[in-house]
């Protein structure tokens, strides 16, 4: 019930259009069981052929209710929908606020279409917590309660004889289903969240899956998921149709149990007989209010279950979080590692140990070293992905961890190893950058990482489309669009990790040589594996196994004939039988 408290609370500040719909909604099913039930009673009537006079107020009546609820129903669906939508916005948002801080460290542990399922279908089935249980049953409960006490006016023995068809109707009926349907529901959103981590998995990797030849595998196991859900969603409709049939049974046992009751009370003149098509009509007719209250406790249990896994990131605490009290970001920036040492689990061994070094305005230093050795790490912990175990990463001298998270990233512009591109045209995946950028500025950065021509060659230039991850794109274009979007940033550090890697040597030395260039009032931080622009950077450090082990210029390592003059005689080596 936590959960389900939690997920109302949501609806804490449209709290007066939920009255309002509840409202309508008791008006619309005071509407729909005054018709049925006064057109009982004037049939009745107008079998006693009396002056038409007589029966003028339920004919107005009639027509009255018969008008009022189209409008009650239509007014009750438009403020509740819009409350449900209001409250599904809000979650999405919500919720997408809570995964952002997670990222990447926290959210890493989770399957990318596992937590699409819970940002769409999860939300989804929480409308059923307003739409399907909170309101039908407010709603329910006004109009069992109205009805008895109104059979009660009439005659006590009448209310007596009702009470115990309504109950069952109303909780028993619910409480079987769910007896029924133990647990079958609370099934049903782990199985979609899989089914969606397999579909998104799948697509990703449907060019490897062909390779490999393992495509049948994977429709296996996507059937077999269907198979599942479709097994759970059978045995809730049977469930579901079995509730059915034993509310209506209940709705002619109950209107049967009323009449016999009232038939002895009509003969006796306690009650006119002119009310008893009107007492039986009016019975039946609350009982179509009680027959959505069968799927309350399968809704609640579904609903639950997705409360639950939407709660279960929500409430992660992230691996990097802001300091109480954060200090403003120094006006000269520089970037500088102090003693740090780090691991990504307390049971492995450090990725960095002890590592020491610095970036200054107009400084370019190159950080190199074997896949593995920890170099990509340095510019997780400089982004502040995740904190440093020990010593300190410093922006300006201040501890990035005094700073907030905006104003540590605000001094780094980046290309990541992997490229992030978006489905979008080319000119607004730039612009993720810089937003105010003018097409000027677009066609420098273009033309700076070597890719002038590409907005020639597009069908509309800036504003074409590059399909999904930029797949329009060949792979060193990707890379190339990623430096040119990090150029268009104006921040006062420029990392570069394995940015041009894809891309052959002498489009690359051309590339680092233009981009190195562009950037000689920034701070530069080169990460790579490749020794390509050795000469132009001010400091090259060797990283071997999460330590510097060298350090100095290129030619000053050259000359050592150390670790990194083995590394550019490998380097040599390949690009010889290449």
């Amino acid at each position: 019930m936590t959960t389900v408290v939690r997920v109302l609370s949501f609806l804490r500040p449209y709290r007066l259009r939920v009255l309002a719909a509840i409202a309508l909604g008791c008006a619309t099913v005071a509407a729909n069981i005054g018709l049925v039930a006064v057109a009982g009673y004037l049939i009745a009537a107008a079998a006693l052929k009396p002056a038409l006079l007589a029966l003028s107020v339920p004919i107005y009546l009639v027509r009255f209710f018969g008008v009022t609820r189209a409008f009650l129903r239509y007014g009750e669906r438009l403020v509740s929908h819009s409350v449900t939508f209001a409250l599904l916005a809000e979650m999405r948002i919500w919720f997408y606020s809570r995964l952002e801080p997670l990222a990447p460290a926290s959210l890493s542990m989770h399957r990318t279409g596992d937590v699409l399922a819970r940002m769409v279908k999860d939300i989804d089935e929480l409308e059923n917590v307003y739409l399907r249980v909170f309101s039908p049953l407010i709603v329910a409960l006004v109009t069992a309660s109205a009805v008895a006490v109104l059979l009660g006016v009439f005659n006590l023995w009448l209310m007596l004889v009702a009470i115990p068809f309504l109950l069952l109707a109303g909780l028993g009926v619910p409480l079987l289903g769910r007896a029924l349907a133990a647990r079958v529901g609370e099934d049903l959103p782990h199985i979609r969240g899989e089914l969606s981590a397999q579909a998104v998995d799948s697509i990703q990797g449907m060019q490897d899956l062909l390779i490999f030849g393992r495509e049948a595998s994977v429709r296996g196991r996507i059937a077999a998921l269907e198979r599942q859900s479709g097994s759970v969603e059978r045995r809730l409709t049977r469930v579901a149709a079995l509730q059915s049939g034993i509310g209506d049974f209940l709705a002619a046992g109950c209107a049967t149990a009323v009449v016999t009751v009232a038939i002895p009370l009509v003969t006796t003149g306690r009650i006119g007989g002119v009310y008893l098509a009107f007492l039986a009509v009016m019975t039946l007719a609350t009982f179509e209010v009680l027959q959505p209250l069968a799927t309350v406790f399968p809704l609640m249990d579904r609903t639950r279950t997705s409360g639950d896994r939407l709660f279960e990131i929500a409430d992660s605490q992230p691996n990097v979080r802001e300091a109480a009290q954060t200090i403003s970001a120094p006006l000269d920036i520089d970037l500088e590692f102090s003693h740090v040492s780090f691991a990504y689990n307390a049971d492995m061994p450090p990725v960095l140990d002890d590592v020491t070094f610095s970036v200054r305005r107009g400084m370019h230093v190159a950080v190199v070293g074997a896949s593995g050795s920890g170099k990509s790490t340095l510019l997780s912990l400089a982004l502040r992905f995740w904190d440093v175990d020990a010593g300190m990463v410093k922006f300006g001298g201040a501890d990035a961890r005094q700073l907030t998270l905006d104003a540590v990233r605000a001094q780094i512009s980046v290309v990541m190893q992997e490229v992030a591109l978006f489905t979008d045209t080319l000119r607004n995946n730039l612009r993720i950058a810089r937003p105010d950028a003018t097409e000027a500025d677009l066609l420098w950065a273009l033309d700076t990482a070597c890719l002038g021509d590409l907005v020639d060659r597009l069908p509309d230039g800036l504003d074409s489309w590059i399909g999904e991850q930029g797949l329009q794109l060949s792979g060193g274009e990707r890379q190339r669009l990623a430096i040119a979007r990090a150029l268009l940033k104006t921040a006062p550090i420029l990392a570069l990790d394995e940015a041009t890697a894809n891309l052959d040597p002498i489009t690359e030395a051309t590339v680092l040589s233009q981009l190195l260039a562009a950037a000689t009032d920034r701070a530069v931080l080169l990460i790579t594996h490749r020794l390509v622009a050795m000469e132009e950077m001010d400091e090259i450090l060797v990283l071997d196994r999460g330590r510097i082990v060298e350090r100095g210029t290129h030619a000053e390592l050259v000359d050592s004939r150390g670790a990194y003059w083995r590394l550019q005689e490998a380097q040599n080596e390949l690009f010889a039988i290449t």
